[in-house]
């Protein structure tokens, strides 16, 4: 799994110009799911974002994990994030997991973050979407689940 994480201090999504997630203070995540990934690999993500200290403590010093804020989680679904741009001008996304791989992923992630008490908003798995944030810091992380053999 592939995530794109950036620090908000809000995010939105909207499908056909209605609000269906919205968050304040938190991670927007931009999650991709490629063939071979596993349970195993969405339970890691999960617990990988819940934990990782990128919030500023009372010294301004990313110190904190979400859980440790209160803040909040919106997660979108992004097959884009395995394209292979190498060849040509126009992207493919064969590194992509097919919908019937991803999607239980996917949601599987989302109710990782939930059983973790984060409240967590998401966008509708293959629907176009219009995501909003305020990006706080900046602070941008990407991150890959571990190799499995």
């Amino acid at each position: 799994m592939r995530a794109v994480l950036q620090r908000v201090s809000s995010a939105q999504v909207a499908i056909a110009e209605a609000i269906v997630g919205n968050i304040g203070s938190g991670w927007l995540v931009l999650l991709g799911v490629a063939p071979s990934d596993t349970a195993d690999d969405a339970r890691w993500m999960a617990e990988k974002i819940a934990g990782l200290r990128a919030f500023p403590d009372s010294d301004g010093k990313m110190n904190l994990s979400v859980q440790e804020i209160a803040g909040a989680i919106l997660c979108i679904s992004n097959f884009t994030l395995y394209a292979d741009c190498a060849k040509g001008r126009r992207p493919s996304f064969i590194g992509a997991a097919a919908p019937e791989v991803a999607a239980p992923l996917y949601s599987l992630t989302i109710e990782v973050f939930r059983s973790l008490g984060i409240p967590t908003e998401i966008g509708q798995f293959g629907t176009d979407m219009q995501v909003s944030l305020v990006n706080d810091g900046p602070v941008t992380l990407i991150l890959d689940s571990p190799k499995r053999i």
